[in-house]
């Protein structure tokens, strides 16, 4: 019989203005035809499958549109494929912060009750790491209700509400993400084991592989298991509590760290569906390489790009919010090397970065405040893909000069210019001298786009960074209420360097 991957089914989304690829599997040799049928669309085209029994095809490229239309799948047998939609089509990926469900966000109860949005659709793919390139899943696209968004990416719904409700046209979102995840997880074996800045971590798992049993770590967790078991009846009759059961042990060669396992298992069967982009919330597991993370997830976003066949599709992705206690002097931070990492992957076409240093909770990674995340990755997509005249990008540092005891940094991307939050001097800078000590800083804004720089306690200043801490304590934004994003106009060397 011919049949489909799950990728295609009823209640899907097309993206709209392109041919969308379209495949699945027959027997070898078989005729199969592609029939659409819809409000003034009436398209058939013909293939045939290769000598694996796979075919595939192209899709007429459609204009979006609100009413559902159905496509037909001719061989031996029929399948028809209902209710679907032409509009746009974004992959929601990374690691537990975009996972993260719309019942665990702020307002759960009234996001969920106002989930009414017939002409949203959502597909989650299922967790599976393995080395074996997959070419499916089990998984259905569904219509967005309060029931079925529950436990939908969080940030994958708001940013796909908020495209839905300024373009008035179909959405369609992929949740692809795996809490815990590496960033190394997500490319090609072959591309990683090429790159310099991974290789201690290829080591590693290689190193990991040779040795790991896991018959022996099942007979270690039984002989704990047995060990607990007897220790329970000794304090059940004792009247003690009883003692907690050891949790299983985690094969780590199917989990969400090991090189290429996530490339293999979840994003593979989906790779080449027509689609419109991606978002992307990773780096915090890889915040103790963030210096191969400059070079990591460059790769990674090419990667997918060049598989895809579909050009340098648009790429947006949030920075690492703020998280873990303030501190009261100035210091090295692993978070702020990967934020500076994922900044340089701006050099990227068609890329964003929604920075989000004023949305974390110090003693929580997963901060609840997943609707202004969404809506800072939704302006650069409605800006750079949709043609709306929106400010997208958040402040960032261009240059800086020498003016006897005090520095003048300049900006650029201010937005309506640069502004202060909560109170009126500039917070967050810090100054050093040729010692490489670091001081807190005072400043002040000069106009829209400059901000003077000074310490009393460095008296010629050669660097200055801004926001360079885990949970930096800072307050420069444009007017319009983007973060200026964090910086450091030193190289010096940085404390993730080789790892």
């Amino acid at each position: 019989d011919v049949r489909l991957p799950s990728i295609f089914g009823d209640n899907m989304v097309l993206q709209q203005g392109i041919k969308c690829p379209i495949w699945g599997w027959a027997d070898e040799g078989e005729n199969v035809s592609i029939e659409m049928r819809g409000p003034q669309i009436a398209a058939g085209i013909g293939t045939q499958t290769d000598s694996n029994g796979r075919w595939r095809a192209k899709l007429p490229a459609l204009k979006a549109g609100n009413n559902p239309v159905s496509i037909i799948i001719k061989g031996k047998n029929r399948i028809e494929l209902k209710n679907v939609l032409i509009g746009e089509v974004w992959v929601c990926s990374g690691q537990s912060n975009m996972g993260f469900p719309v019942a665990a966000a702020n307002d759960p109860d009234l996001e969920t009750l106002s989930a009414n949005y017939p002409n949203i659709r959502l597909l989650s793919i299922p967790r599976t790491g393995t080395q074996k390139p997959q070419d499916d899943f089990v998984g259905q696209w569904e219509v967005c209700t309060p029931q079925s968004v529950a436990q939908f990416s969080a940030v994958g719904y708001f940013f796909g509400r908020q495209l839905h409700q300024s373009l008035n046209v179909p959405i369609g979102l992929i949740d692809n993400a795996w809490g815990g995840s590496a960033c190394e997880a997500w490319i090609r074996r072959d591309l990683l084991e090429k790159l310099p800045a991974a290789k201690p971590y290829m080591a590693t798992w290689t190193e990991t592989e040779k040795k790991f049993d896991e018959d022996k770590m099942k007979a270690d967790y039984e002989q704990k298991v047995a060990t607990w078991k007897e220790r329970s009846e000794k304090a059940r009759a004792a009247g003690k509590p009883i003692p907690k059961k050891p949790r299983p042990p985690r094969n780590p060669l199917t989990g969400q760290h090991r090189p290429a396992n996530l490339y293999n298992g979840v994003l593979k069967p989906i790779i080449g569906y027509g689609i419109k982009g991606a978002i992307w919330y990773q780096g915090e597991n890889n915040s103790t390489r963030a210096k191969a993370y400059r070079d990591v997830f460059p790769l990674m976003i090419q990667n997918w790009r060049d598989d895809w066949k579909q050009g340098d599709f648009s790429f947006y992705w949030s920075q690492l919010a703020d998280f873990r206690d303030e501190v009261d002097s100035p210091g090295d931070s692993t978070w702020a090397e990967l934020r500076e990492a994922q900044t340089r992957t701006l050099k990227l076409p068609n890329s964003g970065q929604a920075v989000i240093t004023d949305l974390g909770e110090a003693h929580d990674i997963h901060p609840k405040d997943k609707q202004n995340v969404a809506k800072r990755l939704a302006r650069w997509a409605l800006a750079k893909d949709y043609g709306i005249k929106i400010v997208c990008q958040s402040p960032q540092y261009k240059a800086m000069e020498r003016n006897d005891k005090k520095v003048v940094l300049h900006f650029e991307h201010v937005g309506g210019g640069l502004d202060t939050f909560d109170v009126r001097a500039p917070l967050g800078f810090t100054i050093a001298g040729r010692d490489k000590v670091f001081h807190p800083a005072n400043a002040r804004l000069m106009g829209k786009e400059k901000i003077e720089i000074w310490s009393d306690a460095v008296d010629n200043p050669v660097a200055v960074r801004y926001a360079w801490a885990d949970n930096p304590v800072c307050n420069v934004q444009n007017r319009e209420g983007l973060p200026l994003t964090p910086f450091r106009t030193d190289d010096f060397t940085m404390i993730t360097e080789g790892q």
